[in-house]
Parts: structure tokens; C-alpha cells; sequence
């Protein structure tokens, strides 16, 4: 399904509605270059006992590649303007890297609207490190496309024990992911939010609710470090390190994620 922003554009949805119950919406939000196939075996699992919510973000997917820079503000902005047009009453965002970092300001700006918030391998705050890794992605693409940052990216957001025993195949994930993101310019994009984002820790302390943060013991992004100060941040929440596990959870940490959140929100 397509929703239409105020601006004009179209952001892609899928809402799977869990009639009779009074529980919150979870709404997963995507890593930089991912789509709604992320979070394919969450569904499976979710769509049992919550309403579920995926969405492209503007830029991401299918969703459309057009139009001006959009700051994290704005993409959640986006997303609360897809929720309210769809009836929901409350959620859950649930939201890993660059889509983590939308579910913090969610929590923020929508505060009276979450039940709880879930926030995997994020930054509140930017490393020296962070930034270089960052820079050296956009520069790949620059030259070589989004194959070759793929090449260039993938050894930095996958732990070395993925390589050895991957779900998927190296070459296979990157032929599906090429697919969805050719569009260089809308990749740009979406690095500047990153790019021109400030320390966000000081406006977490206004999140009232419970927020789950887990992050990969072997994340070169986004570190341990990196998610403690998030929870720390935070008044009210739950810290988790994953053993022996990279950046990208939602594809190489399935089942031990979503254990956490299985616990979290009972």
C-alpha cells in the first residue's frame, strides 16, 4: 500500500491488523538501506499476538526516492502522519540503526503516543569512528554504486562469525539489496540525516516509557558503548548486549531478537 504525505509524496506500508485486541501497534522501522523484507521472520512471530506496522521510510524501497533531505525529525513526523491516517491508537517503535534513531525522536516528539519503545544497534550520539566508517560508505557509493559499498559496508555491520555460517549467502543478500536501493541520490539522502544530526541524548530524558536497547557485542557501527549511553540516557530502560553479534540483528541475531522483545513486551 502506498500512503500519501502532506507534501505529495508516497511512503510504502504494510499493516497487518490483529482484530479484538487492545495492544499497541509495532511499528519497525529499517536500517539505512533496508526495506520491509527485513523484518520478514518478525512478522511471522508478531502478527500472532500484536498488530504490525512496516513501512519504507522516504527514500527507502518503495517508497519514493524524490524530494528534498529529510531529517530524522521528519521521517517521524512521517511515520505518526501514516499512523494516524490508519486509526492507530498507540505503538510500540521498534527500530534498528538509522530506523532506531527515527524511533528516538518518535519517542520524543510522540511521546503520549508509545507504550514502550525497542531501539537495536543505534546512536544517540556520533564517534570519530562512526563518521569514518560513514564517510567511507558514501564515498564508495560515489564511485562505484551501492555494489561497491556493499562491498565496503557489509564487513562493518556483519560480525565475522556471519561470514563463516551466513542465513543468507554474501552474494545472494547483496543481489537483493542492489535491487531496491540503484537510486544513488536517494541514499545520499538519507546519509544526511545522519550527517547533519546532533547529540540526542539530552532530549531522551524526556521518553517516560520503557525502552528496550540491544546491541551486538561485535557492532563496529554502532558499539556496545555507543547503546549504553543511549540507555543511559533514557530514564526507564533495559540494556542488552547480544554475544558474538554484529550491527544487522534483525538478519543475523533472528531468534535471540526476538526472544528479547517476546520477553520485553510481555
Amino acid at each position: 500500500m502506498k500512503h500519501r504525505l502532506p507534501d505529495g509524496l508516497e511512503m510504502y506500508y504494510e499493516y497487518y491488523p490483529l482484530p479484538n485486541t487492545d495492544k499497541p501497534t509495532l511499528v519497525f522501522l529499517n536500517g539505512l538501506t533496508q526495506s520491509t523484507i527485513a523484518w520478514a521472520f518478525f512478522l511471522n512471530t508478531f502478527k500472532l499476538t500484536h498488530p504490525i506496522l512496516l513501512l519504507d521510510l522516504i527514500f527507502q524501497g518503495q517508497s519514493d526516492k524524490k524530494g528534498d533531505f529529510r531529517s530524522f525529525e521528519q521521517h517521524a513526523a512521517d511515520v505518526k502522519h501514516l499512523a494516524d491516517s490508519l486509526g492507530l491508537v498507540s505503538c510500540v517503535p521498534v527500530g534498528i540503526s538509522y530506523g532506531g534513531a527515527v524511533a528516538q525522536r518518535f519517542l520524543v516528539e510522540y511521546n503520549d503516543y508509545c507504550d514502550a519503545g525497542v531501539i537495536l544497534s543505534s546512536f544517540a550520539h556520533k564517534t570519530v569512528y562512526f563518521d569514518a566508517l560513514g564517510y567511507s560508505w558514501k564515498r564508495a557509493l560515489q564511485v562505484g554504486g551501492y555494489s561497491l559499498m556493499l562491498d565496503v559496508m557489509l564487513p562493518a555491520v556483519l560480525a565475522p562469525t556471519y561470514f563463516e555460517n551466513p542465513l543468507i549467502p554474501i552474494e545472494q543478500m547483496k543481489q537483493m539489496r542492489v535491487g531496491l536501493n540503484e537510486d544513488q541520490e536517494a541514499i545520499i539522502k538519507l546519509m544526511r540525516a545522519t550527517e547533519t544530526s546532533s547529540d540526542y541524548r539530552p532530549k531522551l530524558a524526556k521518553v517516560k516509557q520503557k525502552v528496550l536497547v540491544v546491541q551486538g557485542e561485535y557492532d563496529l557501527l554502532t558499539t556496545p558503548a555507543m547503546g549504553k549511553a543511549i540507555a543511559d540516557a533514557l530514564p526507564n530502560s533495559d540494556f542488552k548486549v547480544l554475544p558474538h553479534k554484529g550491527h544487522t540483528l534483525n538478519l543475523e541475531a533472528i531468534g535471540e531478537t526476538i526472544a528479547l522483545l517476546q520477553g520485553f513486551l510481555r
